[in-house]
């Protein structure tokens, strides 16, 4: 819980945020009363910035140096102070043109969001391809290979391809997998998991053999929280002052070489949150070490209860939040829009 501010704390601490995102250098009373031309000495505002320390919301990383602001300082600022600022109408309406140019191809669609991200925000930008909530079957292929060894290669709705090797209790020739697979398809065609189930007793040894491999993959597919990530902007936060130590550059790094720990990053912030909402993430949180210079801006994209994605930036926390969030929130309403019309649906009414 916060502890309540001045309305001149609060007005101090947003010019010292705003001046170190500026500077990426410690703040100083002296400073901010020259460069803002403020009604007040000095003493006055040094004294301010004293109680903001005291609170935990700046800290002064020398004796004689001016003021930083603190993760706490940075939370206060965006869940209490912060202004959006949004993208010029005519920006806006370029990035719209490039989008409806793309014709559907929802691989262009994620790429191209990563690209205007990483532009807009010049930080680095994730965009995860939409993912279905439910995961149902469009097609089913299966590949002999060796011995008792079949490839098994699974289209799901929405386009996720998903392939498996496994082992059958005994051999079997590729004109029987073929007829398999075709049967299978017919029969579980646009189904999840609930609808396989009774589907299978209609099957013979062989399919109910094959049934049981594509359910267990459909249940690990229904508990994925993202597609593929698309990634942009790397060299964006590598050039900022707080990643110039190599060690420091590194963290970030490690966590956007990282797949799966990115995706449970992104899956854990987004959790609960609606169509449009935007999260801030800020040093991690306790729970991402090689963020704890960072912040993550994200917000889910797509249509509820068919097919859902995330797209957000990570940069350092003196990014400038207001023109970050409002990036993000445009992006979610465009992406939505683009993902229900495309299911053939209204477009999504996206969360404020």
């Amino acid at each position: 819980m916060f502890e309540e501010l001045t309305d001149r704390q609060k007005f101090l601490l947003t010019l010292v945020i705003h001046e170190y995102i500026r500077m990426a250098a410690p703040v100083g009373s002296g400073h901010l009363v020259e460069h803002y031309q403020l009604e007040m000495s000095s003493a006055t505002v040094r004294n301010e910035l004293a109680a903001l320390t005291e609170r935990g919301y700046l800290r002064q990383p020398h004796t004689s140096a001016g003021r930083i602001p603190t993760e706490e300082g940075y939370r206060y600022f965006v869940s209490r102070l912060v202004h959006e600022k949004d993208l010029a109408e005519p920006t806006r309406r370029m990035i719209s043109h490039q989008f409806y140019q793309t014709h559907n191809d929802v691989e262009q669609w994620m790429r191209l969001a990563a690209s205007v991200l990483a532009k807009q925000s010049s930080a680095v930008s994730l965009v995860t391809a939409p993912h279905p909530e439910k995961a149902r079957l469009k097609h089913l292929e299966l590949v002999a290979t060796r011995g008792r060894q079949v490839l098994m290669v699974l289209v799901l709705a929405g386009g996720e391809l998903r392939q498996r090797m496994f082992n059958l209790a005994e051999a079997v020739s590729q004109a029987q997998l073929s007829d398999a697979a075709a049967r299978l398809t017919h029969l579980l065609a646009e189904k999840d998991v609930d609808g396989i189930r009774p589907a299978m007793n209609q099957m013979n040894e062989l399919e109910l053999d094959l049934a049981a491999w594509v359910l267990e993959e459909m249940e690990r597919a229904a508990h994925l929280s993202s597609g593929e990530v698309y990634l942009d902007g790397i060299s964006n936060v590598l050039g900022e002052p707080e990643f110039s130590g190599s060690e420091e550059a590194r963290r970030p790094l490690r966590l956007l070489e990282d797949e799966e720990t990115l995706k449970g990053m992104i899956s854990r912030t987004v959790q609960g949150s609606s169509v449009g909402m935007v999260q801030v993430l800020i040093g991690g949180e306790g729970s991402w070490d090689d963020l704890r210079q960072c912040s993550v801006v994200l917000a889910r994209y797509g249509s509820p209860g068919l097919a859902t994605g995330t797209l957000g930036v990570i940069g350092p926390m003196r990014m400038p939040y207001g023109r970050t969030i409002s990036t993000v929130r445009f992006l979610s309403s465009l992406l939505s829009d683009l993902v229900s019309e495309t299911l053939g649906n209204e477009p999504t009414e996206i969360a404020r």
